[in-house]
């Protein structure tokens, strides 16, 4: 699904790239967000939508990627709240499924952290790397404040300064797969 197309270079000239929308889809976690959304908090989900799928990073269990696609703003387990443009990516398909898989390495779902790494902090990352932009600060506003008064939080949340050496997940461009290897 080709977004606009644009004209490059002078008048005359006859290039057209395409360009795809890149979207945000933010849902509710909580029936309380009705209320601390207008305060500029709250507790929610997101995800990017780009090429007609959304894609978003999720918590498990395994050293495998957490990332994952649906159809946009249905996402299971969650209430749908508004969809933001970004802005545009030049990537054609191809290429954006390259930068998809490489993401996917990066964001296993044993690792998931509601503080320090979570699926608005994959949301971040995809769409700085897609638009150069961040996406609104109040998405993820309630974990940088977590971040912010890391001491008061339960234990189970606190970020640690040390953390055990995990397994690296990297991209292998000749094949398009992650693999895992001890540091």
């Amino acid at each position: 699904m080709p977004g606009n197309l644009l004209r490059s270079g002078s008048e005359n000239s006859s290039i057209i790239a395409d360009r795809a929308p890149v979207f945000l889809n933010i849902y509710d976690l909580t029936t309380l967000n009705g209320y601390l959304y207008w305060l500029g908090v709250g507790i929610f989900h997101s995800g990017i939508e780009v090429y007609g799928m959304e894609y978003a990073f999720g918590a498990h269990d395994y050293p495998t990627t957490g990332v994952f696609e649906v159809e946009p703003r249905s996402c299971p387990g969650f209430m749908f709240r508004r969809t933001i443009e970004l802005g545009t990516t030049d990537l054609d398909p191809i290429e954006f499924r390259e930068v998809i898989d490489r993401i996917a390495c990066e964001y296993n779902g044993d690792m998931y952290h509601l503080i320090a790494k979570n699926c608005n902090h994959f949301s971040n990352d995809l769409s700085m790397r897609l638009t150069g932009r961040t996406i609104p600060g109040w998405v993820n506003r309630l974990a940088s404040i977590g971040a912010f008064c890391n001491c008061l939080l339960p234990e189970g949340l606190q970020i640690t300064a040390v953390q055990p050496m995990p397994e690296y997940h990297s991209y292998e461009a000749n094949h398009g797969k992650c693999y895992a290897r001890r540091r």
